[in-house]
């Protein structure tokens, strides 16, 4: 009867806690530092400080620069799950927003932009944290530009990931010819539904609640 009773509770607790991971969210936004990107950073600020006042207990945050080689933990800017008590959670957030700061003051422009790289690096982050959905932020114009010799052209593994390009700025080329904007888009779509991945595209920053619908 005891075993009964004791495989029992294994099973409540087990299953209580796949139903809170998988109603957590694990965040990962990448920021482009390339060129006049930098001009941008008032812009990624804004929208972390509106993710933090959305993750919860039990979520997951990261943010990571793009430059020139990013396919490396080093480029983290700040990371943390969300502690159950909420005094400590806002902790968390408020030093996460001191990391952020620190990193928009002293951050220089990168010669290169390699978003494969740090699409890769956050998979790879958000595989290993106990969430239900995962969502990589793309803070970029979105033009892949590599340094000589870097590989990128790989295939992506985006099962249960939805990326979002946010603030995709127009290059001056754009404004000549707007087929290159819409098909640079194009290509990450069809490159990220081809790995298994959602993704869509967030330019008016007034409308960053959709990140979390």
């Amino acid at each position: 009867m005891w075993r009964i009773l004791v495989l029992s509770a294994c099973l409540v607790l087990t299953g209580c806690s796949e139903g809170a991971a998988s109603s957590n969210r694990g965040l990962y936004m990448l920021i482009d530092t390339s060129g006049t990107y930098t001009q941008e950073l008032d812009k990624a600020q804004q929208i972390i400080s509106y993710a933090l006042t959305r993750m919860e207990s039990g979520d997951a945050f990261a943010v990571a620069r793009i430059d020139t080689a990013s396919f490396t933990e080093k480029n983290i800017v700040a990371k943390v799950t969300f502690d159950d008590r909420p005094s400590a959670a806002n902790q968390q957030k408020r030093a996460f927003q001191e990391a952020v700061a620190a990193f928009v003051k002293d951050t220089r422009s990168s010669a290169h932009t390699d978003i494969t790289g740090g699409v890769l690096q956050a998979v790879e982050f958000l595989r290993e944290q106990p969430v239900g959905r995962r969502t990589v932020l793309i803070f970029s114009d979105m033009e892949e530009d590599l340094a000589r010799g870097y590989v990128r052209d790989i295939p992506l593994s985006l099962d249960g990931v939805e990326v979002i390009a946010v603030n995709v700025t127009k290059l001056r080329s754009d404004n000549v010819d707007p087929r290159k904007y819409m098909s640079r888009l194009d290509e990450w779509k069809q490159r990220v539904e081809a790995g298994g991945g959602k993704f869509r595209v967030i330019n008016d920053l007034d409308r960053l609640e959709a990140i979390f619908q």
